[in-house]
């Protein structure tokens, strides 16, 4: 029999429902990621926006006469003013740029806590597919605004709060989702992969936009529109929200307690014992994702999460209830200051480099994607090492300690030239992303399946709505505070940026020190 070929071999070398995990893996990548794509082009377009504010004083001074000599016989398009886009072109520019961030990311913030609840009712293929096409439908409606040449400062105003409404359909369904294909082992680690998303997108969005930003910026917003938009058709199209819907093993059978809560019933899953597979090492990935494997867990009591019978065997739970499960708080608040952080960066840290480097719009968003790149390395750093030792706030705190100077060096060493900022903005967009993409991915996995659910499979989408709605209220904050502080010099807002993250430290240090205390009381049982 003639051997089979490499290709082949490598194909049935996995299982089915190996396959279908590396393809739920994928597809949620390549769905989140579109979201991230669509909401970068404005940090890169607000360098067209008031292209010539910045420089308009030394025009002026320096070289009016041939300036009115190049302009003299040339008809001034009816779309451009001499500083840029009405009404960006005024001296309150940044106020302006910073009203359109803040309108989107309060829509967003508010939203995410309704939109966990609502998304827990309907089926995430459904709820994501709508939220997605909504999305392309607003993004491309700022771009609009170019084409059809549209002054009003209230058109792009509403455009930014109904796409901050409808993408609050993304995160918690897509953190569902594969929360529910992945179990326990090695989540830090797949989930830091996984949330490279987060920076691919923005990766993509810079790049997409920064093409036409000096030609057509209209276009920068309408071709991510039609991008999230048809993969939203393809996530209508191939999405499997359970392993369930398609009877895939890749969880191990189960036997199913049922234990009674007043009028409401609820139900623990527990793995069933087989002495031939004891002695088997079992596949991290196939472990249960409601199976409690923390030494140190906090326990709740039986009233702390209500829940009824409902699809899955569970209904949804409560607001409250969610936010009793032990770390929901202390990790939320902590996400708000480290979110201030990172949307900071990721909404004006293009205009930064334009003013410090005098580069370009185009150049200057080709740049910024440094800081994503970072990001994924410093998401995938964070997986790992929470992985290996176990603690997720410990290892949260140590980048966000390292984080603070770090703000300050890049404030300092980005003047010096392009070299330095270069490698600044890999290191920052590391220690800066890595907490972020950790409580936003494997941490709300952690608490959305903690053992106080008493196997409630369907808190995920709450819990992680929780988390990353108090994050966004702070990603408005940032952005906000940003266009207010900049005026007075870019290095009071580096101040503030490293102020909230001595904030985000505080916040964990209770789940440091139990963490540590944990570890100390574990080593000393094994010596016993």
């Amino acid at each position: 029999m003639a051997r089979l070929p490499p290709g082949i071999h490598f194909i049935t070398s996995f299982s089915r429902d190996q396959w279908y995990r590396a393809f739920i893996f994928s597809l949620t990548f390549l769905l989140y990621a579109s979201f991230h794509l669509s909401r970068k082009p404005i940090s890169i377009v607000k360098g067209e926006l008031h292209k010539h504010c910045a420089a308009s004083h030394e025009v002026e001074l320096n070289s009016y006469k041939e300036y009115a000599a190049q302009i003299q016989p040339v008809k001034k398009p009816s779309n451009v003013s001499q500083c840029g886009w009405e009404p960006f072109d005024k001296n309150n520019y940044k106020q302006l740029l910073g009203a359109l961030d803040y309108s989107f990311l309060c829509a967003y913030a508010i939203g995410m806590y309704l939109s966990g609840i609502i998304g827990e009712r309907l089926p995430i293929r459904y709820y994501l597919t709508v939220g997605m096409l909504a999305s392309g439908l607003f993004t491309a409606m700022f771009g609009f605004g170019y084409f059809y040449n549209i002054h009003n400062l209230w058109f792009y105003i509403m455009a930014q709060i109904a796409n901050g409404l409808v993408q609050t359909t993304g995160w918690p369904s897509v953190v569902t989702c594969i929360g529910n294909w992945f179990g326990k082992g090695r989540r830090g680690l797949i989930m830091g992969i996984w949330n490279s998303h987060t920076s691919v997108g923005n990766i993509l969005g810079s790049l997409i936009a920064a093409y036409w930003v000096s030609t057509c910026w209209g276009l920068s917003f309408v071709m991510p529109g039609v991008i999230i938009a048809v993969m939203g058709i393809v996530c209508f199209l191939f999405l499997i929200e359970h392993p369930k819907d398609i009877s895939c093993s890749c969880t191990p059978s189960n036997s199913s307690k049922t234990f009674l809560n007043g009028a409401s019933r609820f139900r623990v899953q527990t793995p069933i014992l087989n002495t031939k597979e004891t002695s088997k090492p079992q596949d991290p990935e196939m472990q249960h994702l409601l199976i409690e494997s923390e030494n140190c867990g906090v326990s709740l009591n039986s009233s702390t999460v209500v829940t009824g019978e409902g699809r899955h065997g569970t209904s949804a739970i409560s607001f409250l209830g969610a936010l009793r499960i032990p770390g929901v708080i202390e990790f939320s608040l902590c996400l708000l200051f480290a979110k201030l952080v990172s949307y900071t960066f990721l909404f004006w840290l293009p205009l930064y480099i334009t003013n410090v480097e005098h580069l370009d719009a185009k150049r200057a968003g080709d740049l910024s994607t440094l800081f994503d790149v970072g990001g994924i390395f410093g998401g995938i750093l964070a997986g790992l090492i929470s992985d290996r030792l176990e603690k997720r706030a410990s290892t949260c705190g140590m980048m966000l300690l390292l984080a603070a100077p770090t703000l300050y060096m890049f404030s300092a060493v980005s003047k010096m030239g392009l070299e330095a900022t270069v490698v600044m903005l890999l290191i920052s967009g590391a220690l800066v992303n890595g907490p972020y993409a950790l409580i936003t991915t494997a941490v709300s996995a952690d608490l959305g399946t903690h053992k106080s659910l008493k196997g409630n499979a369907r808190a995920l989408s709450t819990v992680t709505a929780i988390i990353d709605g108090t994050g966004s209220v702070g990603a408005a904050l940032g952005p906000l505070l940003a266009g207010l502080i900049s005026p007075s010099g870019w290095n009071n807002v580096f101040y503030m940026l490293m102020v909230a993250d001595a904030c985000a430290l505080l916040f964990l240090l209770r789940l440091i020190q139990k963490e540590l205390r944990c570890n100390a009381d574990h080593t000393l049982f094994k010596e016993h």
